[in-house]
């Protein structure tokens, strides 16, 4: 029979001396116990039917006050309860009587009142959040049905998720077993994390001293198994979890006693098995993770309660949703053997699918959360971005609504489908908890398939506001030829963090290591980094031959430069027993770039001291996009298109009024024919790429493109006869628009035949430049003033943060003054130069110009 098939008893059924207890709401259904067979099995109605019976007669008891007898106990609670109200109305009375008495500050009384009814309005809000979800936990999936419609199962709202109600039946019975292994991990993993965590804030001695997770197991929302895109030695799953646990745990924080109470976690956990093998059990083991960060929420008891307080529990508490994200949420994952026929390297040795270059340019229009003498001020914004338990923060932009953050990171990949890159944006505040002021999100899987993902997004969770990013995708490689495209790619973006490859690195075990303590083993862990980049291993006690079987991910610049370190230590003195270096080049020539279990000697150690591990170098290497009939660029389905992106091969387009074409014509005074000579690309080995020089051309008037790869020469006759078109000078320009950096270039390299009005006054030159339309301040820029100069010579470079679609709408203004002025500074000459020109996103725009008279700001 269905599950959801349900039945009624008609009320004929009932005796007398039944009564009919309707359902629950959902914030009382811990009183009725978890029925979520949904049978009609006879023997299941009857212990309900005597359950309902109890709880009437109960009622009915508690009811009949009149017939009820006093017990002594009862009479005892009323003497203390009436002693401590008593006892609470003179300690408020004298209170007051005492600020009276002392003369203080009535702010001595007000303060604690707001402070205790604000403790008191979030304990009640947490606390019936928790009954709620507790409930949800405990009732059967019809009552959560009938009693909450709008907090339905995922697989009701998904249609690829199944139900899965025999799991959450087998999770019941197990959960005994599971508790006991959830503890031991608790007490092994995450207790010796946390408390070094708290160390780090001079909060020392935390340790566990009771843990009881409860009787209330896990339960499964919903079920989704992949059929598609996925290995075939593998098999995927991802379960909606919801814990709602009735759990006592108790810890020590120093000599502060404390617990934690109505523990609750929700999110989607992926399931992993592999390799699937062909003896029994068939599948080799598990890997076990949360694809993002879970929602997490519990309640702190005793003296630590102290804490439970808005803005001062959100240090214990993120550390413990650190802690869990260290040990579950990409790229952590829980694996477990299943067959000793694996080798650990197969299921604990990281596989990252690829990298995502995260480019956060800007925002527009977000809420004003500062409050001013005048009013609502700005606000103070920086964003947060998270993938995974990777997080990464921008620079605080101090107050502006229209923060350009120009922010790049990257994030190692390794699930593709399911996974997302969250953008959280808060004000800062030096004096409270930081405000919020939007969130938005994006699935990665977008950006694998399209390559890049240029787009703008609305933020949830404001009124308004608007956030521009840029993803993009880049799969991992294994040939060393791809390294120097690689090495280009960052060359050109001028960001220092970039990478160009990533380092896998399985620690295995070390064995014979030295002692650190006379006839006392040492308490050894390892610590591994590439650059600024450090990971560690857990501490093994007491063993000069400590197994560890971790993996870790390093990006790395240039893999012909960086080296992998490696040093281990014992825990207990704290000295080092140990060192290893490893040259990241010396993969270049290895076969698939990878080296497997293999031993390395360990230097300042024993002279049998080995280390056992497995290192892979994956180069990184742009993805091209699905072909769809989309653009690369396009946005996200569902976001804004009237602020989109537009694909950079679409956006060129021909001039197409005569306007525009006289423009176009009077970069070059038609009596100077200019002999161009095309763009010569020059790329350095990958050696040499961090410290390439432009050659410098014999011609005076040659100009460098922006980018760091290319150089464009461009060559013209002499000029020294020329004023220009209008007798007013010429300007040599360089101008360049890098879609991956979202920037436009602008180089003012010099100008000629400045004319002179008076022998007596010769100019001051200075170069302005601005963004049209609007003619905005923040888009002014401003050359150094050189004196008495005809032919000045700047060769000064000025950038502007814009995206692909900005570019199109905006047009250059460049004005030439002379500081040599009675009131203010005369125009010599100006420019008005559109930048949908093909050659401004293209290679780079580099002429020279005709100084056009002064005319008037539209």
């Amino acid at each position: 029979m269905s599950d959801f098939q349900y039945e009624e008893v008609p009320p004929e059924e009932h005796s007398d001396s039944d009564t009919v207890v309707n359902s629950a709401p959902l914030a009382e259904l811990q009183e009725i116990p978890a029925d979520p067979n949904f049978d009609d099995d006879e023997e299941e109605q009857e212990e309900l039917r005597k359950m309902e019976a109890t709880t009437t007669s109960a009622a009915v008891a508690e009811t009949n006050t009149d017939t009820t007898v006093a017990k002594p106990s009862s009479a005892e609670d009323s003497i203390f309860s009436t002693m401590y109200a008593v006892a609470k109305k003179v300690a408020i009375v004298g209170s007051i009587y005492l600020v009276g008495y002392m003369g203080w500050s009535v702010a001595w009384l007000i303060a604690p009142v707001v402070l205790s009814v604000a403790r008191d309005r979030f304990r009640k809000s947490t606390e019936h959040k928790r009954s709620i979800a507790k409930a949800s936990a405990l009732a059967s999936e019809k009552e959560v049905i009938m009693a909450r419609i709008d907090e339905l199962p995922a697989w009701v709202y998904f249609p690829d998720v199944e139900r899965c109600e025999w799991v959450n039946k087998i999770l019941k019975h197990l959960w005994p077993n599971a508790n006991h292994y959830a503890r031991t991990l608790v007490k092994e993993t995450i207790e010796p994390a946390v408390a070094e965590s708290l160390a780090n804030y001079k909060m020392n001695g935390f340790r566990f001293d009771r843990i009881i997770l409860g009787t209330i197991p896990p339960r499964i929302g919903g079920v989704k198994v992949y059929t598609q895109n996925i290995g075939r030695n593998e098999i995927i799953m991802d379960l909606d979890l919801f814990y709602a646990s009735d759990c006592d745990i108790n810890f020590y924080l120093g000599s502060m006693k404390g617990g934690i109470k109505d523990f609750q976690i929700h999110g989607w956990v992926r399931v992993v098995m592999k390799p699937l093998i062909r003896s029994m059990p068939l599948v080799g083991g598990l890997q076990i993770f949360f694809l993002n960060n879970p929602n997490i929420d519990f309640n702190l008891v005793g003296v630590i309660d102290l804490l439970d307080m808005p803005g001062l529990s959100d240090l214990l508490r993120r550390i413990i949703v650190e802690q869990i994200g260290n040990i579950m949420v990409l790229p952590n994952k829980l694996p477990i053997t299943l067959s000793d026929e694996v080798p650990a390297t197969s299921l604990k040795m990281p596989e990252p699918e690829g990298v995502l270059r995260i480019h956060v340019v800007e925002a527009k229009d977000l809420m004003k959360k500062d409050i001013s003498m005048l009013g609502k001020g700005k606000s103070d914004p920086y964003a947060i971005i998270n993938v995974g338990s990777q997080e990464y923060k921008t620079q605080i932009i101090d107050n502006n609504v229209n923060p350009k953050w120009d922010f790049w990171c990257e994030a190692k990949i390794f699930a593709e489908m399911g996974q997302f890159v969250e953008f959280s944006l808060y004000d800062a505040d030096e004096t409270g908890k930081d405000e919020d002021l939007g969130r938005a999100s994006v699935e990665i899987i977008n950006a694998v398939k399209r390559g890049v993902v240029d787009t703008w997004l609305t933020l949830e969770n404001a009124k308004h506001g608007m956030l521009h990013v840029r993803l993009q995708w880049y799969k991992l490689t294994s040939n060393p030829l791809d390294l120097q495209a690689a090495l280009a790619e960052t060359q050109l973006l001028r960001v220092a963090s970039m990478s160009s490859a990533v380092l896998i690195v399985f620690i295995d075990s070390a064995k014979n290591l030295k002692q650190a303590r006379i006839n006392s083993n040492p308490d050894p862990y390892l610590v591994c980094s590439v650059g600024k980049q450090k990971q560690q291993t857990g501490m093994i006690m007491r063993d000069n031959s400590p197994v560890w079987e971790q993996g870790f991910t390093f990006l790395v610049g240039n893999p012909e430069n960086d080296t992998l370190q490696i040093k281990i230590f014992d825990q207990k003195t704290g000295s080092e027993i140990g060192q290893f270096g490893y040259v990241i080049a010396t993969l270049l020539r290895k076969e698939n770039m990878d080296i497997v279990s293999q031993p390395f000697q360990i230097q300042k150690s024993g002279p049998e001291s080995k280390l056992i591990m497995s290192l892979s170098l994956r180069i990184l290497k742009k993805a091209e996009a699905i072909e769809d009939g989309e653009s690369s660029e396009a946005p996200v389905a569902g976001e804004n298109k009237l602020a989109r992106s537009i694909s950079k091969t679409a956006s060129i387009q021909e001039p197409s009024s005569p306007k525009e074409l006289q423009s176009q014509s009077s970069r070059i005074s038609a009596d100077t024919p200019l002999s161009e000579e095309e763009p010569n690309l020059k790329v350095s080995s990958p050696t040499n790429l961090q410290s390439i020089t432009p050659p410098r051309s014999p011609n005076p008037f040659s100009a460098n493109l922006i980018g760091g790869e290319s150089v464009l020469t461009h060559r013209v006759p002499d000029l020294s006869a020329s004023p220009g078109e209008h007798g007013l000078g010429r300007i040599l320009l360089t101008i360049h628009y890098l879609a991956q950096r979202q920037k436009l270039f602008v180089t003012i390299h010099k100008i000629m035949n400045i004319p002179i009005r008076d022998p007596s006054n010769i100019p001051d030159p200075y170069v302005k430049l601005y963004l049209l339309p609007g003619r905005s301040k923040e888009s002014k820029r401003k050359t150094v003033v050189i004196k008495d100069n005809c032919n000045p010579v700047y060769d000064a470079t000025f950038e502007y943060l814009m995206s692909t679609a900005e570019l199109l709408q905006s047009e250059l203004e460049v004005t030439v003054c002379t500081q040599k002025g009675f009131f203010g500074s005369p125009i010599i000459g100006m420019l008005k130069i559109p930048l949908t020109d093909p050659e401004v996103s293209g290679n780079g725009l580099n002429t020279w110009y005709d100084l056009q008279p002064e005319f008037k700001h539209d």
